[in-house]
């Protein structure tokens, strides 16, 4: 078995997964174009620890306990759908006002850097098809046997991906240009992306009912 083959057949297939767009990517583009580079950073520090649970979980085999209990996956995407819907609906309901900051989406002049890795983890949480996604890629990219320091390794991969993908995200939307922009045309954006937000939810909602 050649491990290096391993991981970074395994890691290629993650970061695939990570750069596909989802409501990851609206939340930390919207916090670093609305908030601060540091805030930005922080809610993709979030979705890297988010990955690392996932992964984790898959690793200790989620995806069979999901598969022997029905019910608890369709909970788990029922409710995550939900708070993504809710998200996307606090963003658009806020559109009008002069600017929305962070986490609260208008309640606070400012949120601090823990908001911003919250919102970036429990966002990541949200979405329990990301821990089937895991489960999926190790089950059929890592062979029957391997030593157990791969696993520490597969979650360093996947906390280097999720985050470092999200921080360049974070990086690119901070600088002047996108945040004047986002300033000018802010009512539009944020229906866009509490559109979007909405519309994840929904599908999340209605892929757990068909289940």
């Amino acid at each position: 078995m050649n491990t290096a083959i391993t991981v970074f057949s395994i890691g290629s297939a993650i970061a695939i997964g990570a750069m596909s767009p989802g409501p990851s990517f609206v939340m930390v583009a919207k916090t670093a174009v609305a908030s601060t580079r540091s805030h930005g950073l922080a809610a993709a520090l979030g979705m890297g620890t988010g990955g690392i649970m996932f992964a984790t979980a898959a690793l200790l085999g989620l995806q069979a306990l999901l598969a022997s209990v029905p019910w608890l996956y369709l909970a788990l995407k029922i409710g995550g759908g939900a708070y993504l819907a809710y998200l996307g609906y606090r963003i658009w309901k806020g559109a009008k006002s002069p600017l929305m900051l962070g986490a609260n989406f208008g309640q606070e002049a400012m949120p601090t850097l823990k908001k911003s890795f919250m919102l970036g983890l429990v966002t990541q949480l949200s979405n329990p098809k990301t821990s089937i996604f895991y489960a999926s890629i190790f089950a059929s990219l890592l062979p029957p046997a391997f030593p157990a320091w791969l696993n520490l390794a597969l979650l360093i991969v996947v906390f280097c991906i999720e985050t470092g993908w999200y921080s360049i995200v974070a990086l690119l939307l901070s600088s002047a240009s996108p945040r004047d922009a986002y300033l000018r045309y802010k009512s539009w954006i944020d229906r866009v992306a509490g559109g979007v937000m909405i519309l994840f939810g929904l599908r999340l909602i209605a892929t757990a009912t068909k289940n």
